[in-house]
């Protein structure tokens, strides 16, 4: 009854209590406050950041339209060139004719002159009415004197020092049948013309946003403001950094685009590549984001209120939550209390810590507590002594330790028992992949029978493998932790001898590699399963993942035996074995085929991978110099490559296609890889 009464009433926290509570609200809304304004700052990044991509995609937009209109300017002044003869530069009557009335083109430009080979102006019409040769600009006679001495068409700088007067020329040579110069023909645009810069070109310009074009030398062409043409963008806000370094690079020659954020402007400059033009849009920042502050302003009020109503939820689950808190504070009084759990004892209601009533709690526990670990430490005694005398090697392990270990098991180990004691059962292992396929059959083994019995390879305290044949089950005992006994039996000297067995049978005695047999039995196997594969889904392997055989074959290795002897050759073909072992341990097998004749199969592996492999494998070996004899002696080697397609059914084919493929490198001049495809060969050569 009273335990259904503590369950059922209300209790009031102490104080440890009402400080979590207000360290909570605390925590909520700072964690309210922090994430608004990271997400205002990430929104406001987002924003700028959209205005940049959008910035960049419109002045390079802008700079190619102008860019084709330059481009369209010469087409135009290209038609006019093809129309004038040597006869017309002669007869200055029926050249002004052609210019005024037989050649529609001509209308295109504000202003052209044609002058003859020797610099004397021909024609000058300006706006259709021909002008005086006087009237020409020193800039444009320095333009058509350049297109006569370097025969090439030419886009002036900007001519004129007032905004509506100011203008581009575009210069065409006028070449004879034999390729001399005999004269030029120039055309003029105004800036502002529909032909070169007009108003309707540019976007329709944006609060706080400003779109320019300039020259290279800085002079401004283009500008919203019209007192600001052939101004310098050195006076123009939040452009000058940017232009300073753009045109300092000669960024402006090219069609690249750059935009940076700079002095509160986020500028976007894109280049011209023929008339060396730039078109830059600067923004303010504060004006483009200012749409986002208002909306800012109203998530922030809406995310207060959001935060006040968790961090007030938040208060009433904790205080909640601290219910069992407040009530196992009171139980802990009463069990403080020396009449112990007396139900006529009132619940204290003071205001008190709970952790002060909990510690008096503690404290008889803990009394409690060393009694019974006297008691325990008494059985292990016990238990310690039965391990120690047991004829076999006895552990106990316990979460993945060891527990306890008998004297005959850790003798077994190298380890005298206190060593063991307590450290982890990765211990026992040579490696990671070790204890990790052993945790595996364990599992296993437990799960189909409730019991472990297998041979397993332990490293001992030096390192030296031992095994040993492990019986291993679980074992629970009435106030202990449960845990497993292993029974270990050593078995060291019968795997050895198993292992020299199989290895004098199966192995080459010089190089530790497979021999010719064991080659040829493993390949057979991978041949038939790669053949039961293909059966089972209905078709051959894909040639993407067909495997690969290698072929090797040292260039020269007679010379080592003939000049440093046997024993050195031996050491060669060690050293090599080992270094093929290193390049494809982890996607193959290396095999020796007698002499100094190897064989590398990779069973998962693209052709053009097989390709890198085999390179790398020729590269190593030439890197190689050993010393024999105070004699130093450099090797290479020739590899014939063959993938494993569908073709190559048996060992036998295998074996002499790669054959082949390896005569095919030595007959080419040895160190390469050659690798068949049908009639063609593919070399990588040194």
């Amino acid at each position: 009854m009273s335990t259904w009464q503590d369950a059922r009433h209300f209790v009031l926290p102490g104080s440890l209590g009402l400080r979590m509570v207000l360290l909570l609200v605390a925590a909520v809304a700072l964690a309210g406050a922090f994430s608004g304004w990271v997400a205002t700052r990430a929104a406001a990044d987002e924003a700028l950041q959209r205005v940049v991509r959008q910035q960049g995609d419109e002045v390079q937009t802008l700079a190619r339209v102008l860019a084709s209109k330059i481009e369209q300017s010469q087409k135009v002044l290209r038609t006019v060139a093809a129309g004038i003869t040597p006869e017309m530069l002669e007869a200055p009557s029926s050249l002004d004719w052609l210019l005024q009335q037989g050649l529609p083109a001509v209308q295109f430009f504000d202003a052209m002159q044609v002058a003859r080979a020797d610099g004397s102006l021909r024609v000058n019409l300006q706006y259709g009415v021909q002008g005086e040769a006087a009237a020409l600009e020193p800039d444009e006679r320095d333009t058509l004197r350049r297109t006569l001495v370097e025969g090439k068409p030419i886009v002036s700088e900007v001519v004129g020092n007032r905004a509506g007067d100011a203008r581009v020329l575009f210069t065409q040579p006028l070449h004879a049948k034999d390729g001399s110069v005999m004269g030029v023909v120039a055309g003029a645009l105004r800036l502002q013309s529909q032909g070169l810069l007009p108003a309707s070109i540019a976007p329709p310009e944006r609060s706080g946003s400003r779109l320019v074009v300039f020259a290279r030398d800085g002079t401004i062409l283009s500008h919203p403001d019209p007192t600001r043409v052939l101004g310098n963008v050195s006076d123009e806000p939040g452009l000058k950094e940017v232009s300073q370094h753009w045109l300092e690079a000669q960024g402006a020659g090219g069609d690249r685009i750059l935009t940076e954020t700079v002095s509160g402007h986020v500028v976007s400059l894109a280049g011209m590549p023929l008339p060396q033009w730039t078109v830059a849009r600067i923004s303010d920042t504060q004006a483009l984001l200012a749409p986002l502050k208002g909306a800012q302003r109203r998530a922030w009020w809406l995310a207060a209120m959001a935060v006040g109503l968790i961090a007030l939820v938040a208060a009433m689950l904790n205080l909640w939550q601290m219910q069992p808190l407040a009530r196992l504070r009171e139980r802990a009084v009463r069990l403080a209390q020396p009449s112990g759990f007396d139900d006529s004892v009132a619940p204290v209601q003071a205001w008190g810590d709970e952790v002060a009533a909990l510690t008096q709690a503690l404290e008889t526990m803990v009394q409690q507590r060393n009694g019974q670990q006297l008691h325990d430490r008494a059985l292990a005694g016990r238990l310690q002594a039965i391990l120690d005398h047991a004829p076999v090697g006895l552990v106990i392990t316990r979460a993945a330790r060891l527990s306890m270990l008998g004297r005959q098991a850790a003798q077994m180990l190298g380890y005298a028992p206190d060593e063991l004691q307590g450290k982890a059962v990765r211990a026992l292992y040579g490696s990671d992949d070790a204890y990790g396929q052993w945790k595996k059959r364990v599992r296993t083994a437990f799960a189909a029978h409730g019991a472990f019995d297998g041979d397993v390879c332990f490293a001992r305290k030096d390192g030296s493998p031992v095994w040993a044949r492990v019986q291993g089950r679980a074992a629970e005992s009435p106030g202990m932790l449960a845990g497993t006994v292993w029974i270990l039996e050593e078995l060291t000297a019968v795997h050895e001898a198993r292992r020299q067995r199989g290895r004098e049978r199966l192995h080459d005695p010089v190089t530790g590699l497979p021999d010719r047999r064991a080659f040829e039995d493993r390949l057979r196997g991978v041949l038939l399963g790669r053949a039961a594969a293909g059966q089972s889904v209905g078709h051959s392997e894909p040639d993407a993942l067909c495997g690969v055989v290698m072929y090797l074959d040292l260039d020269y290795f007679t010379l080592v035996n003939d000049i440093a002897g046997h024993e050195a050759g031996d050491d060669v073909l060690a050293h090599v074995a080992r270094l093929l072992e290193a390049q494809v341990r982890q996607a193959g097998w290396v095999a020796r085929l007698g002499g100094d004749e190897f064989v590398v199969v990779m069973p998962a592996c693209s052709a053009a991978h097989g390709l890198a492999v085999a390179e790398q494998l020729r590269a190593a070996v030439s890197a190689w110099e050993p010393v024999y004899g105070g004699r130093s002696f450099t090797f290479s080697v020739s590899i014939g490559l063959v993938p494993l397609t569908s073709e190559l059914k048996d060992v036998s084919a295998v074996l002499r296609a790669a054959d082949m493929a390896c005569y095919e490198a030595k007959r080419a001049g040895r160190n390469r890889v050659v690798m068949p495809r049908g009639a063609v060969q593919l070399m990588v050569d040194t």
